[in-house]
C-alpha cells in the first residue's frame, strides 16, 4: 500500500492542503466530494489505521496526521529510508469539494511550465517538483492516462521497444479493449520498490506520463533528473526533506478544523 499511501497524502495536500478533505464520503447533502474526481485505492486501510490509533488515544491524531504519517513510513518500508521525523499537530478540515481536485491536480498531460507553476502555487519550488515525481517508481497507472503518447503515432520521446511493450497491453482508444491497470515502472524488478530508478527511467524514456517525461525538458531539471539517476542517497534525503513541506501546504491548526473520530466523515 506504500505508493496509495502516499499519493492519498499528495491528493490530500493539494486540494485545500493536508486537511484530510480527501478522505470524506459522499453524502446526500455533498454528493460531489473529492473522492469522487479520481479513482484512489487505500481509502478502507486508512480507516483501519485511524480505528487503531482511536482505540489507544482518541479525539488525539487527526486523520490528517494519519496520512502524512502512513505516507512517511511508506517511504521507509517501501523504499528502505532511514526513518525522518514528520511533524504533527494538523487539524481535519470539514469541506470536501470535486471541482477543487480539478483546480488544483495536476495533470498527467501537463507540460514543464504548468507543472512548475502548480507546484509554485503550493510553495513548492522546482527542485521539489523533480524530488518527489520519484514517487512514481512505484504504484500503478491506467492506460488511459498515457494512451496519447502511444496513439496514433508513438511520442519521439518514448523509446521505441518501451513503447511496443506497452502497445500489447494498452489497446488504441475506441477498439473496445478496455483501460488495463499496470505498474508504473515497468522496468523494475519490483514494482512495489520506492527509488531512484524512476531517473534512470526517465533518461532512457521508458516513463509513462507527459508530465514525467518533461522533466528533461530544461536544462536545470535534467540536470537534476541525472544527478538524481546516480546518487540514490541523495535523492532519498532530498525526498524525505520535500514530503514533509509538502505536509505544510496550508495545515490547520489550533483551533481550526476539528479531529475527525472517523476519518471518512465529518464529525456531528
Amino acid at each position: 500500500m506504500g505508493a496509495a499511501f502516499i499519493r492519498l497524502f499528495f491528493h490530500d495536500c493539494f486540494v485545500r492542503g493536508c486537511d484530510a478533505s480527501i478522505l470524506i464520503d459522499p453524502t446526500s447533502s455533498n454528493p460531489q466530494v473529492e473522492k469522487k474526481a479520481i479513482a484512489l485505492r487505500g481509502y478502507a486501510e486508512v480507516n483501519t489505521i485511524k480505528a487503531a490509533v482511536e482505540a489507544v488515544c482518541p479525539g488525539v491524531v487527526s486523520c490528517a496526521d494519519v496520512l502524512a504519517f502512513a505516507a512517511r513510513d511508506a517511504a521507509v518500508v517501501s523504499g528502505n529510508f532511514s526513518p525522518f521525523d514528520m511533524p504533527s499537530g494538523r487539524r481535519d478540515g470539514v469541506v470536501s469539494s470535486f471541482f477543487d481536485v480539478l483546480q488544483n491536480i495536476p495533470s498527467p498531460i501537463n507540460r514543464l511550465p504548468d507543472l512548475i507553476s502548480n507546484f509554485a502555487a503550493k510553495g513548492l519550488n522546482v527542485d521539489d517538483l523533480v524530488t518527489l515525481s520519484g514517487a512514481h517508481s512505484f504504484g500503478k497507472a491506467r492506460c488511459s492516462q498515457f494512451n496519447g503518447r502511444l496513439y496514433p503515432t508513438v511520442d519521439p520521446t518514448m523509446n521505441a521497444t518501451y513503447a511496443a511493450a506497452l502497445k500489447t497491453v494498452c489497446p488504441a482508444p475506441g477498439t473496445g479493449g478496455g483501460d488495463p491497470v499496470l505498474n508504473n515502472n515497468r522496468v523494475a524488478a519490483d514494482p512495489n520498490v520506492l527509488s531512484n530508478q524512476y531517473y534512470g527511467n526517465l533518461v532512457t524514456g521508458q516513463v509513462l506520463f507527459v508530465s514525467d517525461q518533461q522533466l528533461t525538458n530544461s536544462t536545470y531539471t535534467a540536470a537534476k533528473v541525472a544527478n538524481y539517476s546516480t546518487d540514490a542517497a541523495l535523492w532519498m534525503q532530498q525526498f524525505a526533506t520535500a514530503l514533509v513541506k509538502m505536509g505544510n501546504i496550508q495545515v490547520l491548526t489550533g483551533t481550526a478544523g476539528q479531529v475527525r473520530k472517523y476519518c471518512n466523515v465529518v464529525n456531528s
